[in-house]
C-alpha cells in the first residue's frame, strides 16, 4: 500500500477520470462542512471535525465513503442500491455520485461528532 502524506498526492495517484470524481467529492464535502480539516488517515483522505468525520477513497470499480457503522445502519434503506459493509458504502465508479445522499450522510456524521463533544 502506498503511503500518502497529502490528500492532493493521494488523488493524483489515480487515473484522470477518477481524480476528477475524487476531487469533486472532496470539494463538495468541504463546502458542506467548511470548518472541517483534511488529512490522510488510515492511508486515505479524511475529513476531521472533533475527531474523524468521514473518509473517502478511490478504487478500480468504485468510490468508497466511510461515514461509520452508525450512519450505515441509520441510512440502510437509502443505501439499498449500493454495496455496504460495517462502516462503508461503495458508489460505482461509472455512475454519478449521489450527492444528496452523501450530504445526508455527512450531515449525520457532523451531528454525531458535535454530540460527542457536548457529552465530554
Amino acid at each position: 500500500m502506498e503511503k500518502y502524506t497529502t490528500v492532493d498526492e493521494y488523488i493524483s495517484s489515480f487515473p484522470a477520470e477518477t481524480q476528477k470524481t475524487l476531487q469533486q467529492l472532496r470539494e463538495d464535502i468541504q463546502r458542506m462542512v467548511p470548518e472541517a480539516k483534511q488529512k490522510i488517515g488510515y492511508g486515505i483522505p479524511t475529513f476531521t471535525l472533533n475527531g474523524n468525520l468521514v473518509h473517502f477513497a478511490g478504487y478500480k470499480n468504485h468510490i468508497g465513503l466511510y461515514p461509520g457503522s452508525k450512519a450505515i445502519e441509520v441510512f440502510a434503506d437509502k443505501l439499498k442500491g449500493y454495496h455496504t459493509s460495517k462502516g462503508t458504502v461503495q458508489f460505482p465508479i461509472e455512475q454519478p455520485l449521489p450527492m444528496a445522499l452523501i450530504k445526508e450522510l455527512v450531515d449525520f456524521c457532523v451531528i454525531e461528532n458535535l454530540a460527542k463533544v457536548k457529552k465530554k
